[in-house]
């Protein structure tokens, strides 16, 4: 496992777009999944430990920004050839078993996760009404471990986008697991 930080915000960088494949069979592009409020895209993969300690907590927060207009995808951006783990029927699987209210979707040529240069597994992005990206940290404090009383960096940023359009100046990189690049 190689640990990797996700970059800092880059504030104001513009979403790029994309066409994914999601694991109910439907084709999702940011526009699909865009909120009122904005729109959080996340890396994320079946297989990283850091995923699989905070699913639930990501699970979680996106129930709880779709309630305040923020829209949710998670993109699985991994080649799949070495990582079986992450294969698109692993991706169905996963999603089903955590309860997923939000599109999973496969960037099978990770083109997506190059335009978005994401680093890590899980790595967020949090855009504001207008798709300028407001947000580029953590969920919270946990890392592979719950954190009592810990604060929830994601949700409270995106809240703060809901209500200024402008994310916090202060934020804390995402940790995790390095993107498997193919070749």
């Amino acid at each position: 496992m190689m640990e990797t930080k996700g970059s800092i915000c880059d504030f104001s960088w513009p979403a790029p777009d994309f066409e994914l494949k999601g694991v109910d069979g439907k084709t999702y592009t940011l526009a699909n999944v865009r909120g009122p409020n904005g729109t959080l895209v996340v890396f994320i993969c079946n297989h990283c430990p850091y995923v699989k300690a905070s699913i639930g907590r990501i699970v979680a927060e996106a129930k709880a920004l779709r309630e305040i207009g923020i829209g949710t995808i998670a993109i699985m951006p991994n080649d799949t050839e070495a990582y079986h783990e992450d294969s698109f029927g692993n991706m169905k699987a996963f999603a089903a078993k955590h309860h997923f209210s939000f599109p999973y979707v496969l960037d099978e040529t990770q083109e997506v996760a190059r335009a978005y240069d994401a680093q890590c597994t899980p790595d967020f992005f949090g855009f504001n009404a207008q798709d300028e990206l407001q947000y580029r940290g953590r969920l919270d404090a946990a890392r592979m471990m719950p954190v009592a009383n810990a604060r929830r960096d994601l949700f409270e940023a995106m809240k703060q986008v809901v209500e200024t359009g402008h994310g916090p100046a202060d934020q804390t990189p995402s940790m995790g697991c390095s993107i498997k690049w193919k070749g």
